[in-house]
């Protein structure tokens, strides 16, 4: 793993006490807040945002650990390093943001950072696989032949 990589991942650990505090609220929002058991929409928004923050940030980490064979640029490895982290930040904050009072009956207009994020998301695993399936060749991977059995 690149060093760049490694830095990125690093800072994604970090974070990843975000996704767990905001677990930990939305338990506390179920046991103390009886406003929060009464508003199925609320209830809806918050856990798919909780869902999705820790499902895309494992799926960075994931990704952190092919970008670096990828056969992509090394701006377009960047793109792909950020790019998917930030859909983790992007589509939770939509689905957050967007019920923040507790008698929402609709989501507000921050509900469109949840279609920003997927495009992001969609660009950064595109990139990855893309730069994935072209592939590096055999000589660029292991310097000659020799080493690869045939």
């Amino acid at each position: 793993m690149s060093s760049q990589s490694r830095r990125v991942a690093g800072v994604l650990l970090i974070l990843l006490p975000t996704v767990m505090y905001g677990g930990f609220t939305i338990l506390q929002f179920m046991i103390n807040d009886p406003s929060y058991m009464q508003n199925a929409l609320r209830q809806d928004l918050l856990r798919a945002g909780h869902a999705h923050a820790g499902v895309f940030l494992i799926l960075s980490l994931v990704a952190l650990m092919y970008v670096d064979q990828a056969n992509l640029s090394a701006g377009l490895k960047w793109l792909v390093r950020i790019a998917i982290p930030t859909a983790a930040i992007l589509m939770p904050a939509g689905f957050f943001l967007s019920v923040v009072k507790p008698d929402a009956t609709a989501p507000n207009e921050f509900i469109n950072l949840v279609y920003a994020g997927a495009i992001v998301l969609a660009i950064g695993v595109l990139l990855l696989g893309i730069g994935l399936v072209s592939g590096r060749t055999k000589k660029q991977l292991y310097g000659n032949d020799d080493h690869v059995a045939q």
